[in-house]
């Protein structure tokens, strides 16, 4: 986000980024010392992963996000932060919401069943921003993002989501010449992709203009079935072998599509990246930067 706070007058040197190496959420202490002196907050740290990483990380899943969020809620209201901005997931609608999904059908059923602990987790975060709204008077505003991917995204093959998972599978079996690529789910469930930097003036934007109680959805509105992604990753990377579906392994939510009407409305966001740019734009990166890790190794051994 950086690039884009600059062109608005935002020094760097004004902006502080804590890492988790150093700072953890989990402890109302380094929240403090995270929101000191700060005029705008935007909590976008989270523990994520795709469907495999929920299934055996439920419980901290849950326990790691609800106290990351309530912990930096609390934190900025004690320091009286001019503005939060809370980021929740997509992962919070209902299994079943009649698509497109729209803000008002947030609390319409249960989300899907792998998804259910981080997605009730930050769906708690809006009742607490709500509630700090009503009882303190403190400016906080909810966002709802898609799916977000783009260079510099986790393509650890335990915790990735679908398109670096797919990136690296089939960059993977290209340079090994491996002839069939195994795929989870059966391929017909469909997902919506934010690019990175599309998500992030999207945040940026409503920080600007956007001061209401109202959940916010962020997206392009455009869905696509895993398979057809699949394909086009393969088409991408250049691979061409086959695939074949896992059909014994779960597909999540069935459909993912977002009614983004009251982000352009409120504050004009509309998103610019089309997906296949923005696959080819993170292929390049992840290639560029494993050629980069695995010269530095030759170099170091």
């Amino acid at each position: 986000m950086r690039n884009l706070t600059e062109t608005r007058g935002v020094q760097r040197s004004r902006i502080a980024i804590p890492r988790s190496r150093e700072t953890d959420l989990r402890r109302l202490s380094d929240c403090k010392t995270a929101v000191k002196n700060k005029d705008i907050v935007i909590h976008l740290a989270a523990r994520v992963g795709g469907i495999g990483f929920n299934q055996e990380n439920p419980g901290a899943l849950f326990y790691d996000n609800v106290l990351m969020g309530v912990n930096m809620i609390e934190a900025a209201r004690r320091a009286g932060v001019g503005k939060f901005i809370q980021l929740g997931t997509v992962c919070a609608y209902p299994k079943f919401t009649p698509v497109p999904f729209k803000e008002e059908d947030l609390w319409n059923g249960y989300p899907e069943e792998t998804n259910a602990p981080y997605g009730v987790a930050k769906k708690s975060l809006l009742v607490m921003a709500q509630a700090y709204r009503d009882q303190y008077s403190m400016n906080i505003i909810y966002l709802l993002p898609v799916n977000l991917y783009g260079p510099g995204d986790n393509f650890d093959p335990k915790s990735s989501h679908v398109i670096p998972a797919l990136i690296r599978k089939f960059v993977e079996a290209k340079e090994t010449g491996k002839d069939t690529v195994d795929l989870w789910g059966t391929g017909k469930a469909s997902r919506e992709f934010l690019y990175v930097e599309d998500a992030a003036e999207g945040i940026i934007l409503a920080g600007e203009r956007y001061d209401k109680a109202l959940p916010v959805n962020l997206g392009t509105g455009q869905e696509i079935a895993i398979s057809v992604l699949a394909d086009t990753i393969a088409e991408l990377v250049g691979y061409n072998g086959t695939v074949k579906w896992l059909t014994s392994k779960p597909d999540g939510q069935p459909r993912r599509r977002l009614d983004t009407s009251r982000a352009e409305m409120e504050f004009g966001f509309r998103a610019k990246t089309p997906l296949r740019e923005g696959l080819t734009r993170t292929i390049d990166w992840y290639r560029a930067t494993r050629l980069g890790s695995s010269q530095q190794m030759k170099v170091s051994t």
